[in-house]
C-alpha cells in the first residue's frame, strides 16, 4: 500500500474515480507553526520544541503515521515524550488519532489544518490511504447524513468516513 492520498473525480458517466496525489502540508511551514501555537495558547499550553518537531514530522508525512514512524522521523524525541505531546496536540485539535482496530493507532494533522478527507483502512496490515472526494459526492454524503440525523433529532457538526477492507497487496496475498 502506498499511503498516498487519493482524490475521487467523476468521469463522463458521473462515477467517482480515484487518482493518487501526495498529501502533505502544502503551505508555508511558518503558517502551520503559527496556527498550532495559537491553538495551544487558547488552552494555555506552550508550543515546545518537542511539539514543534512532532508537528513538522506530521506535516512531512504523506499519510497517517504510527508512533514508530514518528520516532524515525524525529529520533531525538523519547517515545514517552512523543506520545504525551501527541495526546496534548490531539486535545487542542492539532492532531487527529485514527484507531484501526487492535493496537494500531495512527496520527495525522487535524482536518482543520490539512483539509477534509476520508480514509481507506486495511484490516489485514493496517495501511491507511487518505481519500478526498469530489465536491459533488461530498455534498451528496453531507445531505444524506443530514437527513438521517434530522430524522433522529440529531444536529450534525461534521463527519468522518473510514472505509475498512483489504488493500490491494493484502487481497492479492489471500
Amino acid at each position: 500500500m502506498t499511503g498516498v492520498a487519493s482524490r475521487a473525480t467523476p468521469d463522463s458517466d458521473g462515477e467517482a474515480h480515484l487518482s493518487s496525489t501526495p498529501r502533505t502540508w502544502s503551505r508555508n511551514l511558518g503558517e502551520l507553526h503559527e496556527a498550532v501555537a495559537g491553538r495551544l495558547s487558547e488552552v494555555e499550553q506552550r508550543y515546545t520544541s518537542g511539539r514543534r518537531r512532532l508537528v513538522e514530522a506530521l506535516a512531512r508525512a504523506a499519510r497517517p503515521v504510527r508512533l514508530p514512524d514518528i520516532e524515525s522521523m524525529a529520533p531525538d524525541l523519547a517515545r514517552s515524550t512523543a506520545y504525551r505531546n501527541l495526546e496534548a496536540l490531539e486535545r487542542c485539535g492539532v492532531v487527529q488519532r485514527l484507531e484501526t482496530g487492535g493496537e494500531r493507532a495512527y496520527f495525522e494533522l487535524a482536518e482543520s489544518l490539512l483539509g477534509h478527507h476520508h480514509h481507506l483502512i486495511c484490516v489485514a496490515c493496517g495501511a491507511i490511504t487518505d481519500v478526498e472526494l469530489d465536491s459533488e459526492t461530498e455534498a451528496r454524503i453531507d445531505a444524506s447524513l443530514a437527513a438521517a440525523a434530522s430524522e433522529a433529532g440529531f444536529v450534525p457538526l461534521h463527519h468522518n468516513l473510514d472505509l475498512f477492507g483489504r488493500c490491494a497487496d493484502c487481497e492479492a496475498a489471500r
